[in-house]
This record gives structure tokens, sequence and C-alpha cells, in this order.
């Protein structure tokens, strides 16, 4: 006899779960080279297509001074981004990126440049700090590394470049927040989809992209993530309805397939 596999649900890649992870901005925090305790939050920080990022930090921040009077003007560094959970759980963060490479400080009209790059894609009030108490940094990434419930692994920077954000990325947190407080009895039709195990734990909604729908399961033992696979991918609102009607089990979605 053969052995039977198993298939595990269809997921965004690395590259596209990295992509909507610094496209929906999240927490980040600067960790300098050599300086373990050290947790740098910039006052604005943003992630561009290219895995580079643009940082602002006080002008008075010893870093500006370090990364200023540093040999060819550059402090190796990680930048993390932390992807919260859209709602409040026992682990409140559902993925990390880390970017490593140098930092840079920019000055004059470079940083003016890297400000309008940023704005054009994140218009943010804060940007109209820099040159006036804020200072411009830019993240020159080396290497990228994704974790999250899927996997942990290194992202490739020409596949991040190529990638593009999940359709869904900057929606589903305010989706599954109304679900949370609105629709529990919905969240509680989709238990029919959980191993028999898990039916007994707090199901909460956790995430959404094109592939299916993401719970975690809060129980005695720890946490478990679980996906929920749509039939297909699906890249429109109208397409996301139907199949997640189709995952509660919606009577009248039955009727138009009969």
């Amino acid at each position: 006899m053969g052995e039977t596999t198993t298939r595990r649900p269809a997921t965004p890649s690395p590259a596209e779960r990295a992509r909507s992870i610094a496209e929906r901005g999240g927490r980040a925090a600067l960790l300098p080279s050599g300086e373990a305790s050290a947790r740098i939050v910039p006052l604005l920080h943003h992630v561009h297509a290219d895995g580079a990022a643009t940082v602002l930090l006080g002008d008075e921040h010893p870093l500006v001074a370090s990364a200023w009077q540093a040999p060819r003007g550059e402090l190796a560094a990680v930048l993390e981004i932390a992807d919260p959970t859209p709602v409040r759980l026992r682990e409140p963060v559902r993925g990390l990126l880390w970017l490593t490479g140098w930092v840079r400080l920019l000055r004059g009209d470079e940083a003016r440049a890297e400000v309008l790059a940023v704005a054009e894609r994140r218009p943010d009030s804060r940007l109209l700090d820099a040159g006036h108490g804020a200072s411009v940094l830019r993240v020159e990434s080396a290497s990228l590394v994704l974790a999250d419930s899927e996997d942990t692994c290194s992202v490739d920077a020409a596949e991040f470049r190529a990638a593009s954000p999940d359709p869904f990325c900057l929606l589903e947190d305010g989706w599954l927040r109304h679900l949370e407080m609105s629709h529990r009895d919905v969240v509680g039709l989709l238990t029919r989809h959980l191993p028999e195990a898990l039916r007994g734990g707090h199901v909460r909604p956790l995430g959404l992209d094109k592939f299916g729908l993401r719970l975690r399961v809060e129980s005695a033992d720890g946490d478990h993530d679980v996906r929920l696979a749509f039939s297909r991918p699906v890249f429109t609102t109208e397409h996301l309805g139907r199949e997640l009607r189709r995952l509660v089990g919606c009577p009248f979605l039955a009727q138009q397939r009969r």
C-alpha cells in the first residue's frame, strides 16, 4: 500500500507574507549591532518595496550622532517589524520581519527626497518633523527573515521586490475585529472545520488572505493556529464573501450551487 500524505492548505509565499507585514506597518524597533539590550522605537518607519526602510529619530537621539560619526557613515543594525494580532490575544504578535543591514544618516536634498518617497506611499503628518527636530535615516537591507505561524525562513531580496502584498492586507484587521465583536455566532459556526480536540478552546480570528481564513484557538494546553482554506484563491471582496459564506455553511449559497 502506498503511504497516505496530508496536503497542507495553500498559503501566500514567504515573500508575499513579508510584503504584507511591511505594508501593514506594525510596530518597529531598531536594534543597533553590539547593543544587545537596545531597542530603539523610531518616531516613524516605512519599508520600501525594494526591502530598504526609512526611519525617523529625534535629532538628539544618540544613534543619530553615532551614525554621523561612524566609519563610512554606516552602522550595522536590525530593523524589527512586529505584526500585531487584530484582536487582543494572549500572544499579541502574529508575525515578525527582521531587516538586517546598515543604517545611514541622510542630510539635505537626500533626506528631503527620502521623505517625499515615503509620503507618496504613506502620507503621515510626522514626516513634517523631518528637518525640524527629527532626523531621517535609511536602512539598507542585506538580508530579510520572516517568522510567523506558517514558518520561519529567510526571504530572498529579489523575491521580496518581485512579490506583492496580499490584496486584503490593509483591510483584514478591521474586518476581523468586526467579526470578533459583532459576529461571535459566525465564529462559532467556523469551529465545525476544526479538529475535534480543538473545538473546546476559545476560537479567535487571527488572519485573512487570498487563500483562506486563519483562526487561533486558545486552550488550556496552549495556542493553536488553524488555516481554513478557500476553494480557490480570491482577489475581490465579492469572491471573498462567497468563500466566507461557504466556510460558515450558508444555506442560501448551498441552494445556489444546487
